[in-house]
């Protein structure tokens, strides 16, 4: 912790190296979350395991309308890793971290013996401070609501199992893994009442989310095939491996539902952040059913087909 931490966390309540971090409370609402990380491999085109677990519990955060004050790092090594690569993602924690404006204010590491971890797990935990006036729970999906996604699906996904496959495309896959608050929050000060819901698309993508946000809201959920942004390679990929790329894993993607009438505000607004240059409207919420949530895509030819929540995980390890 010493050695290889502490010079590149240079965390004022880190260094104290005491049982707890003493912070600062911050007024009004407060939001928590936590998430483990066993990616492999840990060093991949785009990322790595330290920027992922950063930007995961950034990302969890700033969907929940909070700015990310302080986080937690716990670190399970497996006897024998190379020091240098714990350098590296020590690194890469501190380098995402102050790319989200937050710290690493609490850690720890405990070492396993050989064979017992992989290499490295990584666990995050993350207290945020919620926007004033911020409300984005399922519930506020109203019918006509537009959905937006911020960008290009199935990157990280992709990214990942092509290294750990030593699969080789003709066009390199990059992780798009990176932390989203700064795209995000500025919503939340610029149409507060208006952005109604937010998710990251990671285990399960895009068709996950949405039907967790639809069965949360009790609605029926239309997208548009066409409109769905998607890589030519990351399709070619997953046609290769029989993959849906609706169900491929994001790191640095979210899914807003927002007022028809912002719609197009807050488009040009996250077209305007170089992390939400490809962001496009999707669909809309069709209705709110209590009986029967559902969400539909309508392909290219406008026949429907329903999408369903992913059953199982089809890429292990992928975050």
């Amino acid at each position: 912790m010493e050695k290889v931490f502490l010079p590149e966390f240079k965390s004022n309540e880190l260094a104290r190296l005491g049982d707890s971090a003493v912070l600062d409370a911050p007024t009004g609402r407060l939001a928590f979350t936590t998430d483990s990380y066993v990616v492999r491999p840990l060093f991949f085109r785009g990322g790595d395991i330290g920027r992922l677990a950063v930007s995961g519990t950034v990302n969890d955060l700033a969907v929940a309308g909070a700015e990310p004050v302080a986080l937690s790092l716990g670190l399970i090594v497996e006897e024998g890793f190379l020091i240098e690569d714990l350098r590296r993602v020590a690194r890469s924690v501190a380098s995402t971290a102050r790319e989200a404006g937050t710290r690493i204010a609490a850690a720890d590491t405990k070492v396993v013996e050989r064979g017992a971890a992989d290499g490295l797990f990584l666990n995050t935990s993350g207290v945020g401070r919620v926007r004033e006036g911020a409300d984005v729970r399922p519930e506020r999906v109203e019918p006509g609501d537009a959905i937006l996604v911020t960008g290009s699906l199935g990157d990280h996904g992709v990214a990942v199992l092509s290294e750990r496959e030593g699969i080789a495309f003709e066009s390199a896959v990059e992780s798009d893994v990176s932390p989203l608050a700064s795209l995000l929050l500025p919503l939340l000060d610029e149409s507060p009442g208006e952005i109604h819901m937010m998710r990251d698309p990671t285990r399960g993508g895009l068709a996950a989310a949405l039907n967790e946000i639809a069965a949360s809201a009790r609605a029926c959920v239309a997208v548009r095939e066409k409109d769905i942004p998607v890589r030519p390679a990351v399709r070619g990929a997953c046609d290769l491996l029989g993959l849906d790329p609706l169900t491929v894993a994001n790191e640095g993607k979210a899914v807003i539902f927002c007022a028809a009438s912002a719609a197009g505000r807050v488009l040009e607004q996250l077209r305007a952040h170089p992390l939400g240059r490809e962001t496009a409207v999707i669909g809309e919420a069709a209705s709110i059913d209590e009986d029967a949530p559902l969400v539909e895509v309508v392909t290219a030819l406008g026949t429907s087909r329903v999408l369903a929540m992913p059953y199982g995980e089809e890429l292990p390890r992928i975050c």
